[in-house]
């Protein structure tokens, strides 16, 4: 059996150094997504990376607000990586945008409703027609090299989305998005309990603040050693993964390998 990796979307930021840094560290294939520019993404991930072999690589387009656009790149990857040969190892889903309201009366509507079809739905569709290719039960996994021994589904959250940890209010509907992100995992952890046992195991991601233009605006408000480059991100998410053990399953972990409450 072929495992691979997904990295959605992997266009720039974090999503483009996870993608950078498994092409660097395993020696599985990564197919990638973006929603535009999709000779720019793929040159980006590969820049300076000499040593690894670029047919790894696939770059799909992918819109997280376009249903079809999902569908469409998981049809495509269907043909690459055939369930009956091949399964996702690690699926890496990472969309989000940010609308920080102050107070009540800063709560837009259409920014609201965008807030959640990106950073909740978004999520949600891919695994929708991602997750069929996660391993079932009967499937033997390979063992690889930088890699978990389970298949992981990891989710990006954030640490405003834990209701307990909120001391401060504001940001109103990336906090609650994100609170929403950490329910999706767990129910489909729940999922995946049934359908692939301790071969498969989904988990939600803080990143920390990185410097990226996501968080360009609150840069000054963060501690320069609290303030990281996607690069410092990457690894340490990726150590947190290879970490997680299948009593961490449907759980929301920082940089750090920290739980964070719900």
């Amino acid at each position: 059996m072929q495992p691979w990796a997904l990295v959605s979307p992997a266009s720039r930021g974090i999503g483009l150094e996870l993608a950078r840094r498994l092409l660097q560290t395993t020696k599985v294939p990564i197919v990638a997504t973006a929603r535009k520019d999709l000779d720019q993404t793929r040159e980006n991930v590969l820049r300076g990376l000499d040593d690894v072999d670029e047919g790894r690589l696939q770059v799909l387009k992918v819109d997280v607000l376009d249903e079809q656009s999902i569908a469409d790149a998981a049809s495509t990857t269907s043909s690459t990586f055939p369930k009956k040969t091949s399964y996702l190892h690690l699926a890496l889903a990472i969309p989000g945008i940010l609308y920080p309201e102050k107070s009540p009366s800063q709560i837009d509507y259409d920014n609201a409703l965008r807030t959640f079809q990106t950073n909740t739905l978004g999520p949600m569709m891919l695994l929708k027609h991602f997750s069929p290719f996660l391993p079932r039960k009967a499937t033997t996994l390979s063992e690889l090299e930088n890699l978990p021994s389970h298949a992981v589904w990891a989710n990006m959250s954030a640490r405003v989305g834990s209701i307990t940890d909120n001391g401060l209010g504001g940001w109103y509907s990336y906090r609650a998005s994100k609170a929403a992100v950490n329910q999706v995992t767990k129910t489909f952890d729940n999922h995946l309990k049934t359908s692939a046992g301790e071969n498969a195991m989904a988990i939600s991601l803080h990143p920390g603040t990185v410097k990226t233009d996501f968080s360009r605006e609150f840069w000054g408000n963060v501690k320069e050693e609290k303030l990281f480059s996607p690069e410092f991100s990457a690894e340490k998410l990726l150590e947190v993964v290879r970490s997680r053990q299948v009593g961490d399953r449907g759980k929301f972990f920082d940089w750090k390998g920290e739980e964070v409450p719900p």
